[in-house]
């Protein structure tokens, strides 16, 4: 240790060097020792409490003595009390084997006691072992090693349990980060990718000396679309976002009333059946969610003419809101359904060019519906038809009892059944 008075830091950083060789010396704060410390002391009172019923037992059995002599009359002065003198001496030596029983038995106890100490030391330890084990595996476990497992081997008890839930959490942890990870990289690239379009039709704008207005004018417009994308998809990734983040202000909202308000004039023929779903939820959420759903629907769709169409029906089953969507459109592969409510996935299509990119959206819309429901205690169920197209039910939990608190905006509308074709 440095005694350079110029130099505290060196002063601290050996200091902690030696705080760290102080507690490597685990004392009593330990588990095992706490252990050792438990099994000791209960083998204490156990013996202690032992040998106390012990004495008090030998005491009462040496408390009666009785001694018979022949009734012999002596010639002369009176007898002496003899048998007095014998239930005293009796009584004396009987005090002095429960002591000495007290006296050996104590240090027998001390003795077992000191024992128990190492037993309970050593048999801790054994126990404790898988539990160490363990630790130096979580320790070696880092953000880019997520797909080791503690993988603990033995019988099924508190310990393996124990394992086999941290290696579940592992699982999940490591799924969330490859999610993430590719979260980013497609966000990334789909950021970049207008950013490179408006790159290019400036820098050949510029390069071009001769450029008329209308040339001019069609690269600002060029230049604003992709603007227009990029802020769409940013809107997208805060609702997304916003979504996962929870609904800490909830409000009575009816499903047929805000798809009844989000049902598109144009595109496929859609019929609508809506009847009265109360929810608890945010109201600007839950629009989005149908808002997402629907448009999904058309935008992936066949056109009217050929034949295409969209059913949006809500109402109450089991007591709980749904939402149901369903469309005509392409085929799509049955384990591929899952694959469409990550981000950026979209099956089957193009990501690089704008104008498919316009056509099908951000990728973000089936994601956001998930988060969505999610944050609300939903559940999201879809189907590829076999016909081609989607179909997609949303389940919210029931309403809570009117005694809770909960914000409202006013009295929730109540429809009548809703029966609507468009197209």
């Amino acid at each position: 240790m440095s005694e350079r008075p110029g130099l505290p830091g060196v002063w601290r950083i050996r200091g902690r060097k030696s705080m760290r060789r102080l507690r490597g010396i685990r004392g009593p704060q330990s588990i095992r020792w706490r252990l050792t410390l438990v099994y000791s002391g209960l083998f204490v009172v156990a013996g202690a409490v032992l040998l106390a019923l012990t004495y008090t037992l030998m005491s009462e059995r040496g408390g009666q003595v009785s001694v018979t002599r022949p009734d012999v009359p002596a010639p002369g002065a009176g007898v002496p009390d003899v048998r007095g003198y014998v239930r005293e001496q009796l009584v004396a030596q009987r005090s002095d084997q429960l002591h000495q029983l007290f006296v050996e038995s104590g240090v027998a106890l001390g003795v077992m006691a000191l024992a128990s100490l190492l037993l309970g030391w050593l048999v801790a330890g054994r126990v404790l072992a898988p539990l160490r084990s363990m630790t130096g595996a979580v320790r070696r476990i880092s953000a880019d090693a997520l797909h080791r497992r503690l993988a603990v081997a033995g019988p099924a008890d508190e310990l393996k349990d124990l394992a086999d839930t941290f290696d579940d959490l592992l699982a999940r942890l490591e799924g969330a980060f490859e999610a993430q990870r590719r979260f980013v990289a497609n966000a990334s690239h789909e950021l970049r990718t207008p950013l490179t379009l408006q790159q290019a039709v400036i820098d050949v704008a510029l390069a071009d000396p001769g450029a008329g207005v209308e040339a001019l004018r069609s690269a600002c417009l060029r230049v604003r679309a992709a603007g227009q994308e990029q802020e769409r998809l940013i809107e997208a990734l805060l609702t997304l976002a916003l979504s996962q983040r929870g609904v800490p202000e909830r409000e009575f909202v009816d499903l047929s009333v805000v798809a009844a308000e989000l049902l598109p004039d144009g595109g496929p023929r859609v019929s609508a059946e809506l009847a009265p779903a109360a929810l608890v939820g945010d109201p600007q959420l839950i629009g989005r969610l149908v808002s997402n759903l629907v448009e999904n629907a058309v935008r992936h769709n066949v056109p009217s003419g050929e034949g295409g169409w969209v059913s949006v029906w809500t109402g109450v089953v089991d007591g709980r809101a749904s939402l149901r969507v369903v469309n005509s459109g392409l085929v799509v592969p049955g384990d591929q359904v899952g694959v469409l409510f990550e981000p950026f996935r979209r099956v089957g299509a193009e990501r690089v060019r704008a104008r498919s990119r316009a056509r099908e959206g951000s990728g973000l819309g089936l994601s956001i519906v998930a988060a969505i429901a999610a944050a609300h205690g939903g559940v999201v169920e879809a189907r590829a038809r076999g016909e081609g197209g989607l179909w997609v039910e949303v389940v919210f939990p029931p309403p809570p009892p009117l005694s809770i608190p909960v914000t409202t905006r006013g009295p929730a509308p109540e429809p009548p059944l809703l029966k609507r074709r468009r197209g």
